[in-house]
């Protein structure tokens, strides 16, 4: 049996390089030569929570060269330079009514994960393979599946143009979400920022303004710009082990707004719903991506980063090889290194 080389997380901290099994092709299958990964803050979080090794490697923002294909595949992909929707499209069976609609992170009849991208190669479903021109790096490529969770979250929140939109938290998602509001026509963007190059960073992406998150200044400035009234959507990407940003995200959100959850709370928590219901604003969820309109977001997340209009490849501030991943959390632990977004190189 062929092998290769994967990353696995040990359950005690640390990545760890093993020997494993090369996937094989099936029918409507791909094997992906992974190019890049990105380390993502749910890879952080999820390291976090567990309390076991690895049994598959993880790693879901995937870019790379499709190498070999299966049995109905369509011979053009071969060799074709791709981003992978590796959660929802690449394991969909295409018949469910999930599928019929286009909403393959719900597929009833998901076909089993193989490992994600920290490995050498992956294996998916070829219909989740979205082709990325030449003229995109493999950093570039690897940034689809971030801007593609933002698009979908500001589709999500019927953002209309000219709207004033709230952004919490500058990490990956909160920085995606201000390229793609932005790129969707967005008024102004206000964003909040704990640290020094997420701020930088926001600002460059389109965010009229980064702040502290906490103390006033983020309500003045909102509410400098909307005559008292709040941001017209507010979208919220921390999550985590914390509900603080939950309740902000009502205050600085106008009656009659709209809260976007794009963070993923890992904790249970008390959550006041009276101040919301009496303002009457509307709560939406948004997890992963999926067609809307006619249009899968990773599509218009190539045509931004192509086209120019989310010019994220400066997020990724720093890249290790496979053999360096646990170098690579580190950093991505540490933001006093100024790190933004890690990325894996192959």
């Amino acid at each position: 049996m062929a092998t290769m080389t994967a990353a696995f997380f040990d359950g005690n901290g640390q990545m760890e390089l093993h020997d494993h099994p090369k996937p094989e092709v099936g029918p409507g299958d791909i094997i992906l030569n992974v190019k890049a990964t990105g380390i993502c803050g749910s890879d952080l979080q999820m390291n976090v929570d567990k309390d076991a090794p690895d049994e598959l490697p993880a790693g879901h923002e995937v870019a790379g060269i499709i190498e070999e294909i299966g049995e109905g595949v369509d011979p053009k992909l071969l060799g074709q330079r791709v981003a992978v929707e590796i959660i929802g499209h690449g394991l969909a069976c295409t018949t469910c009514w999930y599928c019929r609609q286009g909403q393959f992170r719900s597929c009833l009849n998901k076909a089993p994960a193989e490992g994600g991208g920290f490995a050498e190669y992956m294996k998916r479903k070829a219909i989740g393979c979205y082709t990325v021109p030449d003229s995109m790096s493999w950093e570039e490529a690897a940034l689809v599946e971030p801007l593609a969770v933002s698009i979908h979250g500001v589709r999500r929140g019927q953002m209309k143009g000219g709207e004033v939109v709230a952004v919490l938290g500058s990490g990956n998602i909160g920085l995606t979400a201000i390229a793609a509001a932005r790129a969707l026509g967005a008024g102004k963007i206000f964003a909040t920022a704990r640290y020094e190059q997420q701020a930088t960073l926001a600002k460059n992406l389109g965010a009229d303004d980064a702040l502290p998150d906490d103390g006033p200044a983020f309500w003045d400035a909102i509410s400098e710009a909307t005559e008292g009234r709040g941001a017209d959507m507010t979208i919220e990407t921390v999550g985590g082990h914390q509900s603080v940003t939950a309740g902000q995200a009502v205050e600085v959100t106008r009656a009659q707004g709209r809260v976007v959850i794009v963070g993923g709370f890992r904790r249970p928590f008390e959550f006041d719903f009276l101040t919301p219901m009496l303002k009457e604003q509307e709560f939406v969820f948004s997890s992963c991506y999926s067609v809307l309109e006619g249009r899968h977001d990773y599509e218009l997340a190539i045509d931004m980063i192509a086209s120019g209009k989310a010019p994220i490849e400066q997020m990724v501030t720093h890249r290790y090889n496979l053999d360096q991943i646990q170098q690579g959390f580190e950093t991505s632990y540490d933001k006093s290194t100024g790190a933004v977004k890690v990325h894996i190189l192959q």
